[in-house]
């Protein structure tokens, strides 16, 4: 069993709707009025917090001609750290404005802090809670400060393995973390659904006891709602205005009427898992009375021998069960059957 986890008094749980949250991320292309919307289109999207990442390229990494500081093959191929850092953040100046923005439409609004310095910012505005990413959860230090906060921490697995996230847990737990949750993550932009590895979001479950979600940078929505049917409880998810806008993050980002109907296709599939029900009233409701069973369908005499032409399995339910039948034909009526009476063991002599 999860522990109990909640984030500005909204409980997240395998018994509570699940929370979806919209990662602006670096989908402002360099534009507050374009934050802005996004936060917007975040509220409007029905998503229950909006998260930010708070870095400078100076914070995160360092301007150095090394191979190493540079990116090779995929999305960002032959990019430097820095110089994608420097086009993805969000200026620390923008954050009070969307902070106040988000509260603006009662939507949650936290970040990713990536250094000891971001944390402290982010105190400033009285951020509800922190997230961690993926390639920091090594960053023990980092996870004691923002523990540190007293808030809760959400933290990435990425390319994590056990000991590792088991290292990052107990650091949260010690620094004064109220509350963890895991979310299980690959780690690649974007990433192929085959390679996505949903039962890891039960092992996880298994292995820490704690809340688990998806941080999903797989296009389209059909993982995040598979990932609900496997015990997701939280679902992250980047979110742009138009992807023919580009940007850092703009290829595995959803816009918003995608986002929308990511937001309700994942309570759906949370509302229909429910608990396994096997009675008849459980199944059917209402409907159950119109399944077969056993009927007189033609009039039948005091004492007459029942036979095929009497009786029948037909719609509905209020007779004996059809398994009946081969035990009814052959016995006599014990009074006047009329036509469309549902058969009864007393019918019969």
């Amino acid at each position: 069993m999860a522990e109990r986890f909640e984030i500005a008094g909204r409980p997240i749980g395998p018994d509570h709707p699940p929370y979806i949250i919209a990662e602006l991320s670096g989908n402002h292309n360099g534009e507050l009025s374009r934050a802005l919307d996004l936060i917007d289109a975040a509220a409007a999207s029905g998503a229950d917090a909006v998260k930010l990442q708070t870095y400078t390229a100076d914070t995160i990494t360092i301007d150095v001609d090394r191979p190493e500081f540079r990116i090779s093959g995929g999305l960002w191929d032959g990019r430097s750290l820095h110089e994608l850092y420097r086009e993805a953040s969000t200026p620390w100046d923008w954050h009070g404005a969307l902070f106040d923005r988000a509260r603006g439409h009662g939507l949650t609004c936290f970040s990713s802090p990536f250094d000891p310095t971001a944390v402290d910012f982010l105190e400033g505005l009285d951020a509800p809670a922190y997230k961690i990413a993926s390639f920091e959860l090594v960053d023990t230090p980092l996870i004691r400060k923002a523990a540190g906060t007293g808030k809760p921490l959400i933290m990435s697995t990425g390319i994590a393995d056990y000991g590792e996230i088991e290292d990052a847990c107990r650091a949260a737990r010690e620094g004064g973390a109220a509350g963890v949750a895991l979310l299980h993550c690959i780690s690649a932009y974007p990433a192929r659904p085959e390679d996505m590895r949903l039962g890891t979001i039960e092992a996880l479950t298994r292995a820490f006891g704690l809340p688990v979600g998806l941080s999903d940078h797989t296009l389209g929505s059909a993982v995040a709602v598979a990932a609900i049917a496997r015990g997701a409880c939280i679902v992250e998810k980047h979110l742009t205005l138009r992807r023919a806008d580009g940007g850092p993050d703009a290829e595995f980002s959803l816009e918003p009427d995608e986002f929308r109907r990511l937001v309700e296709d994942c309570r759906m599939a949370h509302a229909a898992l429910g608990p396994a029900r096997h009675d008849r009233q459980g199944i059917g409701g209402a409907n159950a009375q119109f399944r077969r069973s056993l009927y007189v369908v033609a009039d039948v005499a005091a004492g007459e021998v029942l036979t095929e032409a009497h009786v029948r399995s037909i719609r509905p339910g209020l007779g004996l069960a059809p398994k009946h039948l081969p035990k009814v034909l052959g016995q006599r009526a014990a009074r006047a059957l009329t036509r469309g009476e549902p058969l009864d063991w007393s019918m019969l002599a």
